[in-house]
């Protein structure tokens, strides 16, 4: 069994930045891949970034180049840094590992962008 806590979540204006935990206990970290999910008030969840365990990064259009994705396996962490924050960034984002062939979840940090 392996549990997700979501933090760094806040109000941000436009430009702006925040980062993003995302702390794994349980199961071998090392091992997961971590993904970062979104999910705007009223739409579909849509897939942020993804780190491999070896440390391969891939990320949706929508945020290549304002987003990266980072982990740290001693603290068994994955983390989002988010950069030039837009308004269509707001949404709750959640993490994701994927373990042995099954999906854990965590329950999200909200993530507004306004003036």
């Amino acid at each position: 069994q392996v549990q997700l806590v979501e933090s760094g979540g806040g109000l941000v204006q436009p430009g702006g930045s925040l980062r993003l935990s995302c702390v794994a206990a349980g199961g071998d970290f090392d091992r997961m891949t971590m993904t970062w999910y979104r999910q705007a008030p009223g739409k579909e969840r849509e897939w942020v970034a993804v780190i491999t365990p070896g440390g391969s990064t891939n990320y949706a259009v929508a945020v290549k180049g304002r987003f990266t994705i980072s982990k740290d396996n001693a603290a068994n962490t994955v983390y989002l840094q988010m950069s030039s924050l837009k308004p269509e960034d707001t949404a709750v984002y959640s993490c994701d590992a994927y373990f042995l062939s099954r999906h854990y979840w965590g329950q999200g940090t909200r993530v507004t962008v306004s003036s």
